[in-house]
């Protein structure tokens, strides 16, 4: 079993900065796709950033594309992401996810197409 573990979230205000960071543990392998999604209340979950080892590219959503940086090491399995400039609308639960085998690029922001999850680590920004 895979256990997925977030941390680095916190309260801030807007305008700030946060490092949020993933690690895997348990009977892993080299994952192909690691993520973040996220999660605020009432609202379903959001695709965040991926890393796709396969195209070797990295993608943002447009909401968070300038202001947030994802990294990752597929061999490790551990990824982290960088949030700058800081918005109340950035205020969600984050999770982190991870697919062993290959996401076709459209699918890439399908949460359903992920295998292991983190249980979320809680990021709230003040206005």
């Amino acid at each position: 079993q895979v256990q997925l573990v977030e941390s680095g979230g916190g309260l801030v205000q807007a305008g700030d900065s946060l490092r949020l960071s993933c690690a895997a543990s348990g009977r892993t392998s080299s994952s192909n796709v690691l993520a973040w999604f996220r999660q605020a209340p009432g609202k379903e979950r959001e695709f965040v950033s991926v890393c796709s080892r396969r195209s070797g590219s990295t993608l943002y959503s447009d909401s968070v594309r300038g202001r947030f940086t994802i990294s990752c090491d597929h061999n490790k399995n551990t990824l982290s992401l960088q949030m700058n400039s800081l918005k109340p609308e950035d205020t969600a639960v984050y999770y982190c996810a991870i697919k062993g085998g290959h996401i076709i690029l459209s699918q890439l922001s399908n949460p359903t197409m992920y295998d292991y999850w983190g249980q979320g680590t809680q990021v709230t920004v003040s206005s």
